[in-house]
């Protein structure tokens, strides 16, 4: 039953936030329209005291005055779920950006909504044979259509509770996602019609699930220093902290482009709009390393920029994990980048000033540490309540702390939750070097496909080389012994042939799991020789030439002709040196 509409008028106004006077019934997280002129804004209750609502509103608020009438929706912040995802560009209220522009311009009036998926569009539907007449519930397949590379699998709605029968199933054919694919009957003997599409409330996870298991496979990255050294598990969680400068952006983008998932969500929460149009526009005109299609094909895009509202930045995060949960049941690996959390932690500290809310540190909401965990809890590797299929939701933000200053409040709030921290250093970015996770201070607990063992002493050299690098600062490279020099020597030896990584050549920029075993087995091999060296200048020599040869051999492509060349010629170069 629908409950009877509720109005309201406005009571006060403090910049995107307003407050309203109603009679009748509101819930927590409702969407509200306020009638201003011919406008229709939308917004979203967040407090509610006595016969008042605190809402706010998604749109600017220039323009509105007390007593301005507010709708009440009855239904909580939601996006739709259906086939035609992929390839979309929405803001954080999914209105779908490329088609608002097309219609009314690049210059967007308020107020503006349109369908997130395309209702004329006719998908090739094929009915699951076993579905008919027997007993499904919330998650359970009807049938498919193909997006793309996948087979987009149409679900009985997760708001459906109830165990129902299929009394009737869609022949195989071309239908719109409104028309009718199935007839469910309940438990009550009433009878449900579906269609291709639902709404989800984005502020509630998706549990349609008979398990969520602990994340332990590896994701691979194809970036050596995450793969090997911190890496991320399909399911776990991981954040990219790093000053202004350093990659964040770059890194990601790498990672959606060569990590092997299935989809790739992007939350560009809050940025600023110069990156934001940067993706945008490179984004769709990227090739898929894996299919040779474009990129966009199995990519969606949630936008907000620093110039949007500050309301809608914590709409896109929930619209664009809402919408990894929905392809995570399906059985696909997703992967959700949320670029920036720290912009939506901001968002947070102004909504949470505006209500008068006691300050946490630093001013932000004392509840800025369980809404992050929050966000995060939802990802995780699932079991689909049919057949033995599992999907994974793997979540990675970023944050940008004002100087690179990682004891900030969302820094550690976001450090208590995830699984891996990818510290990037202003140093190391200075320096031009490619990725710039600082080795000595990031980490992760999830498992690298490289025996530890290997790590452990790769971390060591890395160690005991800066102790070395920090010595000579002070004493000179004269005060150092030659066995010191040596180590410093190995550590970046191994932080330039194998940490660092050219993002712009077609072979070294994504290295396949099996190269990194192969190469990173090199290596270590290479730390652990004892060389013999008359003194620091031709162990300097040599180990610049052996760091050139170690680069070229990671230019040239895995198990070729070159590649065993090359490493036929380290080989001989190195034993040239052994004691």
């Amino acid at each position: 039953m629908q409950r009877e509409m509720t109005y309201g008028y406005i009571d006060a106004i403090n910049g995107n936030m307003i407050s309203v006077v109603f009679e009748g019934n509101v819930i927590q997280n409702e969407v509200g329209y306020v009638l201003s002129q011919k406008e229709r804004l939308k917004a979203e209750v967040i407090k509610i005291g006595k016969n008042k609502a605190y809402m706010q509103v998604f749109e600017s608020t220039k323009g509105l005055k007390v007593g301005d009438k507010v709708e009440f929706s009855g239904e909580m912040l939601s996006v739709q779920l259906g086939p035609g995802l992929l390839g979309q560009i929405f803001d954080g209220l999914q209105n779908p950006l490329p088609k608002i522009a097309q219609q009314f311009g690049f210059f967007l009036q308020r107020g503006l909504s349109v369908e997130a998926l395309d209702s004329n569009k006719k998908w090739h539907f094929t009915p699951l044979d076993e579905v008919n007449k027997t007993r499904v519930y919330k998650g359970y397949p009807l049938g498919y259509v193909k997006e793309g590379i996948f087979n987009h699998f149409i679900m009985v709605p997760f708001t459906l509770n109830d165990e129902y029968t299929v009394e009737y199933i869609a022949p195989e054919g071309d239908y719109t996602i409104k028309d009718t694919i199935a007839r469910l009957r309940n438990s009550r003997n009433e009878e449900i019609e579906l269609n291709m599409v639902f709404t989800w409330p984005v502020k509630i996870p998706l549990q349609a699930y008979k398990e969520k298991y602990i994340p332990k496979e590896p994701l691979v990255t194809r970036t050596r220093i995450i793969d090997t050294f911190f890496p991320i598990a399909k399911g776990g969680t991981y954040c990219i902290p790093g000053p202004f400068g350093a990659g964040k952006t770059v890194l990601q983008q790498i990672i959606s482009r060569y990590a092997e998932v299935d989809i790739v969500v992007i939350a560009a929460c809050g940025e600023r709009a110069g990156e934001v149009v940067e993706t945008l526009r490179k984004f769709p005109e990227l090739p898929d390393p894996r299919t040779s299609r474009p990129l966009m094909e199995r990519t969606v895009i949630v936008c907000n920029t620093s110039s949007m509202p500050v309301a809608a930045r914590e709409a896109s995060v929930y619209t664009a994990v809402t919408i990894g949960e929905y392809y995570r049941q399906m059985g696909l690996d997703v992967l959700l980048l949320a670029d920036s959390t720290s912009r939506w932690a901001q968002a947070m500290r102004e909504v949470s000033g505006r209500l008068e809310e006691i300050p946490g540190e630093e001013a932000y909401p004392a509840y800025l540490g369980s809404r992050i965990a929050e966000f995060y809890e939802r990802a995780g590797v699932i079991k689909l309540p049919w057949g033995d299929k599992k999907g994974s939701l793997t979540i990675g933000g970023t944050v940008s702390p004002a100087g690179g200053n990682f004891e900030e409040p969302v820094t550690q709030a976001t450090l208590k939750v995830v699984g891996a921290f990818h510290g990037l250093s202003r140093e190391r970015a200075d320096a031009r070097r490619f990725p710039s996770l600082h080795p000595l201070e990031s980490w992760s607990k999830y498992p690298s496909f490289v025996p530890a063992e290997l790590v452990n002493q790769a971390k060591d050299i890395l160690s005991k080389g800066n102790e070395v690098a920090q010595m000579m600062k002070v004493v000179g490279e004269e005060g150092t012994s030659l066995d010191d020099f040596v180590v410093y020597l190995k550590s970046e030896f191994l932080d330039n042939v194998y940490l660092q990584q050219n993002a712009f050549h077609p072979v070294d920029a994504a290295t396949p799991r099996e190269r990194q075993i192969y190469t990173f087995n090199k290596v270590v091999k290479v730390l652990n020789t004892s060389f013999k060296f008359s003194d620091k200048n031709e162990a300097r020599e040599f180990f610049y030439k052996l760091r050139h040869r170690f680069i070229d051999w990671n230019y040239t492509e895995w198990g070729s002709d070159n590649f065993q060349r090359q490493e036929k010629e380290i080989e001989e170069f190195i034993h040239s040196k052994i004691k």
